[in-house]
């Protein structure tokens, strides 16, 4: 068991970032996350498309349109492009909160983890973040991913 002794005093330390990110419960909900970034990415791509094509209509055909058919495509290249930027900006927020989220929920099941190993293993004190140096022996960091991967096998 990877701890030291420090008078009575049992100490452990936990690398949280290393954990959430070689935990299965990570990775899945990463690719996951990964499949739905792209799906929305195709449709982003698709608006850009469309609006270009426009833009190239306008260039092509504008000598041979009238002053309202020109002015309508120009209206309709206009909102388009402002949608799109709307929904990248959307895309990104949502991201981002998407993220945060995925991160505080992997962040709970590691302080459960944690503590819980704690107590299993009398444990008084376990440090993470902060740290200058500690001694390999005294992490346990690899404890607290393995057991998140059988937290992850039994669902």
């Amino acid at each position: 068991m990877p701890l030291a002794g420090a008078g009575d005093y049992r100490i452990a330390v936990v690398d949280p970032n290393r954990v959430v990110e070689q935990s299965p419960q990570y990775e899945a909900a990463r690719d996951a996350l990964q499949a739905e970034i792209e799906e929305r990415e195709r449709s982003l791509r698709g608006q850009q498309e469309q609006i270009a094509a426009l833009q190239r209509q306008l260039e092509k055909d504008g000598p041979l349109m009238s002053e309202s058919e020109i002015q309508r495509l120009q209206n309709d290249i206009r909102s388009r492009t402002r949608r799109l930027k709307y929904a990248r900006d959307e895309f990104q927020e949502d991201f981002a909160l998407r993220q945060n989220e995925l991160r505080t929920k992997l962040g709970r099941q590691v302080q459960e983890v944690v503590v819980e190993l704690a107590k299993e293993n009398d444990i008084d004190l376990i440090i993470s973040d902060g740290l200058v140096y500690s001694n390999p022996r005294i992490d346990i960091s690899d404890l607290v991913i393995e057991r998140l991967k059988e937290v992850f096998e039994k669902k």
